[in-house]
């Protein structure tokens, strides 16, 4: 704490206006969700500093004290998301056997993330074409973990088909990348004070997945 001497030459604490807020950590998580909304809401190439440091109410020299650039403030958005997606599929993995539970599970975190990660979703369709094309290697991470979480889609997908559980005749990636896409285009429209909540969401995806819209046998289905 400061101190300032008052009117009697007695010291007098100052005390900083924004330090009860919280510790650096706290502040520094602040701001880059603060940042992430900005992202997601203006593109990140359209985003300043100045614009960053405007919502958080400080001057754009007080946000280099916590981040040197604002691709350090999305790359930390970007791998957040990723490494908290990629642990909880893991999860998944590690707590069920049977490929079709994994298949459920993995969509119901799929949409559980359009709350948590709903930013940083935003930025990735967005932005990423942008940020692969960055110079150096910063951002060489967003592939690696996109092929990883292919990986274990892609896997369970073809385990499901070995069990006799998944159609035998559905191409592993394409299925997998469709469901991929399915979940994050819902961003998009996604609200979470809507009629329905990401579990709803996940439910209702599920049964499309595993039981089809059409009725009847797909025997008796016209060619």
């Amino acid at each position: 704490m400061n101190q300032r001497k008052d009117s009697g030459g007695t010291a007098a604490p100052v005390r900083a206006k924004r330090g009860a807020a919280g510790s650096a950590s706290e502040r520094r998580d602040h701001l880059v969700k603060l940042a992430a909304e900005l992202f997601a809401r203006k593109g990140f190439q359209a985003t300043t500093v100045r614009e960053i440091a405007l919502e958080a109410g400080i001057l754009s020299g007080s946000l280099y004290h916590h981040f040197d650039s604002k691709e350090t403030i999305v790359d930390e958005v970007l791998r957040t998301f990723l490494e908290d997606l990629i642990a909880r599929y893991r999860a998944a993995l590690d707590t069920r056997t049977d490929p079709r539970s994994v298949l459920a599970e993995m969509v119901r975190i799929g949409f559980g993330t359009l709350e948590d990660h709903r930013a940083a979703i935003t930025v990735m369709q967005n932005d990423w074409n942008y940020l692969r094309s960055l110079p150096g290697d910063r951002f060489d991470y967003l592939v690696r973990a996109e092929d990883e979480v292919e990986r274990l889609w892609v896997e369970q997908i073809k385990s499901g088909q070995a069990a006799g559980q998944f159609r035998p005749d559905v191409d592993p990636k394409l299925t997998y990348r469709m469901i991929r896409d399915t979940i994050w285009v819902t961003v998009r429209w996604f609200r979470p004070d809507g009629r329905l909540d990401t579990d709803a969401l996940a439910d209702h995806f599920g049964k499309l997945l595993f039981d089809g819209l059409a009725t009847g046998e797909r025997a008796s289905r016209p060619s």
